[in-house]
């Protein structure tokens, strides 16, 4: 590119042979932005024309792509004018035509479309028109020979095909019944797999009519399964209550049954030279003076013990009868009813003139002795530890001694120490009737 000052020159290379090249303005003066966005689009591919066999012309019978006379293998395709005319005869100019005789414009339009014609195909643009009439030559010459390739290929398969054609006839009209019978058992397959489908189809619609129904059963099941589960839980809670209820019961009989109710009841033992009874000293010292509500309610204890173990052995006393009345029991003749003898005293100047009390612990003695002797009767070897006579109980220890009962010309040392023998007498027959208790 060069010129004088103020003007500028342009020129273009051919490709092939690098000669300058001189292009006609006129050419490229006309086309717009339009016709190169159409150009840079890719070529069509060319669809099979189908040929007749006999003639061998092309037939076109849906091919929509306008193709021109094809003697020359040449593709033409027509581009029309986007020029408008309107009402009154003109042509209209666009803007684009305006500016056409613009230098860097027409310089700008000639580049793009050698571009576009060196992308549509293995051949660099621009070309001279002499390597031009070489290249057409030469594609001529191609052109030719594929055509003459093509059509050796065409006559010698079109041969081959009618060579085969009679011996294959049999063969395939065979293979066509075969087929055609084969299609013919496939449809009654068909047929038969849509029967079976439908019948299918049909169980499957009733299996899930009854696998919901199942489900609704199940879940009404799992309803009574929870409340009846509820309740069983309940009724075991309560039976386990009610066994640990039983267990503690039975416990508590099993501790009755092994606890004696006499020993329970009555506790008889010692303190100091006093016998006591649930713990009621019964008897008195000059040194340690007993208060005499003490000494009754321990004779009241002591005839509700005789009185106890008389009635255990169903033994009814001679001549008196024991009532036990606390503090204030006492004992009754049976000769003479109105007669009762007191186991209990006050003290004071009266008690020591008033023999009523020492008759009642005579006659106590005297029961005792009965139950002894009553004893005696079931249990040879029943002996009781002191001798009871009379009002009185004699010390077998070793001494030999006697010890009076009453109160009444008796010292307080001797008439505890008769009381004491007499509370170990009646704790020996406590102890032989708890052994037969016990036993049974």
């Amino acid at each position: 590119m060069s010129g004088s000052r103020g003007t500028t020159r342009v020129s273009f290379v051919c490709q092939r042979c690098s000669q300058p090249l001189r292009l006609d303005q006129s050419s490229f003066s006309s086309i717009d932005d339009e016709t190169l966005s159409e150009l840079t689009l890719p070529l069509p591919s060319l669809p099979v024309v189908p040929t007749d066999k006999s003639t061998g012309k092309e037939t076109d019978s849906k091919n929509e792509v306008h193709i021109s006379e094809v003697n020359d293998n040449v593709v033409r395709r027509t581009i029309t004018s986007k020029r408008s005319v309107d009402g009154n005869g003109f042509t209209l100019i666009d803007a684009q035509n305006v500016r056409s005789d613009n230098l860097s414009h027409r310089l700008k339009v000639t580049s793009q479309l050698f571009d576009i014609m060196s992308a549509q195909s293995n051949i660099d643009h621009p070309l001279c028109e002499e390597c031009t009439d070489t290249l057409l030559d030469l594609l001529d010459h191609q052109l030719k020979v594929t055509t003459d390739e093509l059509n050796d290929y065409s006559k010698e398969f079109l041969d081959k095909v009618d060579s085969n054609k009679e011996e294959d006839t049999e063969s395939l009209t065979k293979d066509l019944e075969n087929l055609k019978l084969e299609e013919s058992q496939l449809i009654q397959e068909l047929e038969n797999i849509e029967i079976e489908r439908s019948k299918v189809k049909q169980s499957i619609a009733k299996q899930k009519e009854e696998a919901e129904r199942l489900d609704k059963e199940e879940e009404r099941y799992w309803i009574q399964y929870n409340e009846h589960h509820k309740q069983l839980l309940d009724f075991q809670e309560e039976q386990q209550s009610v066994d640990n209820q039983l267990h503690n019961a039975q416990m508590q009989l099993d501790k009755l049954k092994k606890t004696n109710v006499f020993n329970s009841t009555f506790n008889i033992w010692y303190k100091g030279h006093f016998g006591t009874i649930n713990n009621f000293r019964l008897g008195r010292l000059p040194s340690v003076p007993v208060e005499w509500t003490e000494i009754n309610a321990a004779w009241g204890q002591t005839v509700l013990l005789l009185h106890a173990l008389a009635r255990k052995m169903n033994l009814k006393f001679k001549k008196y009868r024991l009532v036990p009345f606390g503090n204030h029991s006492y004992l009754e003749s049976l000769d003479d009813k109105s007669k009762e003898l007191p186991l209990y005293a006050s003290g004071g100047f009266r008690f020591f003139w008033d023999t009523k009390f020492d008759h009642g612990m005579v006659a106590f003695l005297d029961c005792l002795q009965q139950f002894k002797e009553e004893v005696e009767k079931v249990d040879k070897r029943f002996c009781l530890p002191y001798r009871m006579d009379d009002g009185k109980i004699f010390d077998s220890s070793g001494t030999g001694g006697s010890y009076s009962i009453k109160i009444q010309f008796n010292s307080e040392e001797h008439w505890t120490k008769a009381l004491k023998f007499m509370l170990t007498n009646l704790k020996w027959g406590l102890a032989w009737l708890n052994a037969q208790f016990s036993e049974k």
